[in-house]
């Protein structure tokens, strides 16, 4: 089925969003004592040492209860909330060619955009998420590293706000408003349709929707009552470089790395199986936070991964959780 005068709309004006965000990014040449670029403290990473290395497994504690099943609800969104989490098709990249994964990282100094967009192609191809080859490909994951993320922002809202506007009569600023609260925001473009074939052509995607990383408005009737399975198409992700002043620029990667191959939309928990997603989270308290990816985050991206993308639905949340604990003792 041919795709909608408004979902074409929305399609070119997503496009367009990212490369506006890409256009106020803001260009770093400046030298070693630049607070803004080292705002992520680490010696100059090297982009082509970056093999993501087994992390330990999880222990009997870490596993017990319903901790696995909370891990994997917290770390993923279905299309279909009312069908249950159990039998819902969780959304991903699903391959071909709109939908497979193409990282550009802006705002640092170069060596550090390299290492995170790396980093995260590195990641990507571990759990078997389908990623572009090409290394000059067209970004659709874009990240955004600033010191004024609500200007860059702002600025985005005040170009974009008559496109979405078209999809979003009433909901365009609070999609798109950026949080004080919140080190790392996203906004992933999602599309229906492709279940069943390749999607090698963009038109052959069903209605488009928006929903960012940080929900500030109720999602509701995703993609229509006649939708198939929920594929990835873009995300832009903005790091406000003033908010993780002591992390590493690996632990920062490792994050983004994670929202940008799961749509996890709301990331501030802190479950018995431990998350990179611990990293900023506020409920965690005094818990040791891991620095790098952990065995729980790889496995759910596995089996999230696990059937081929673009020919079908991901496995349910209880196939999921069974892939896990498979790979977990196989460990």
């Amino acid at each position: 089925m041919a795709p909608t005068d408004s979902t074409r709309l929305c399609r070119i004006a997503f496009a367009a969003l990212a490369a506006w965000m890409a256009c106020l990014a803001p260009a770093r040449s400046a030298g070693p004592t630049d607070r803004d670029v080292h705002a992520v403290p680490d010696p100059p990473p090297d982009s082509a040492d970056v093999s993501v290395i087994a992390p330990r497994p999880p222990t009997d504690q870490e596993l017990a209860g319903d901790s696995l099943y909370q891990f994997i609800v917290h770390h993923a969104t279905t299309p279909y909330p009312k069908s249950g989490g159990a039998v819902g098709s969780l959304t991903r990249w699903r391959g071909g060619r709109p939908e497979t994964v193409c990282p550009l990282t802006l705002g640092l100094d170069p060596e550090y955009n390299a290492f995170v967009t790396a980093r995260i192609r590195a990641l990507a191809a571990k759990v078997g998420a389908p990623v572009q080859s090409d290394p000059h490909c067209k970004g659709n994951v874009q990240i955004l590293f600033t010191t004024e993320p609500d200007k860059l922002m702002g600025a985005v809202y005040n170009w974009a706000s008559g496109w979405l506007g078209v999809k979003y009569p009433d909901q365009p600023k609070k999609l798109l408003i950026h949080s004080s609260s919140h080190a790392i925001q996203g906004w992933y473009m999602t599309a229906a349709g492709g279940g069943s074939i390749l999607n090698a052509d963009a038109s052959l995607m069903g209605p488009l929707d928006l929903l960012p990383l940080w929900p500030l408005v109720i999602q509701t009737g995703l993609h229509g009552s006649g939708c198939c399975y929920s594929g990835i198409v873009s995300v832009i992700i903005v790091v406000d470089t003033t908010k993780v002043v002591g992390y590493s620029i690996g632990s920062i990667a490792d994050y983004i790395g994670v929202v940008a191959l799961s749509l996890a939309q709301s990331p501030d928990h802190c479950d018995p199986l431990p998350s990179i997603l611990d990293l900023l989270s506020s409920s965690c308290g005094m818990r040791e936070k891991p620095i790098s990816i952990t065995a729980g985050d790889v496995a759910f991206l596995k089996a999230l991964y696990f059937h081929n993308t673009g020919l079908g639905p991901s496995l349910s949340i209880d196939d999921i959780q069974s892939n896990m604990m498979r790979q977990f003792k196989s460990d």
